[in-house]
């Protein structure tokens, strides 16, 4: 009757994808502001504003995984008390 989530886990060609996607990626942006036809404070401002995005989505995706598996946690608590007291009852106790 118990179910046991089962773990997910990335491959190494999964992780490795992902990162050199990521440093792709961030390079692309990087050189497109470096050689843009524009003064350097522009440039400057570009650069923080990628900067930050890239922050921000990371604590988003940190926040998104904490939140995913702090409700598991509480479901399989929840589970664990629904069985226990599913055991400990009785239908045939009297009164």
């Amino acid at each position: 009757m118990s179910e046991t989530a089962v773990k997910q886990q990335n491959t190494a060609a999964f992780y490795g994808q992902s990162v050199l996607s990521f440093a792709v990626a961030l390079a692309a942006v990087g050189l497109g502001i470096i050689y843009l036809d524009v003064d350097a404070w522009v440039r400057a401002f570009l650069g923080i504003a990628v900067l930050y995005l890239t922050t921000s989505a990371f604590t988003l995706a940190k926040v998104i995984r904490d939140r995913q598996e702090a409700g598991q946690i509480v479901s399989r608590v929840d589970q664990a008390r629904l069985e226990k007291l599913l055991a400990e009852h009785d239908p045939f106790q009297k009164l």
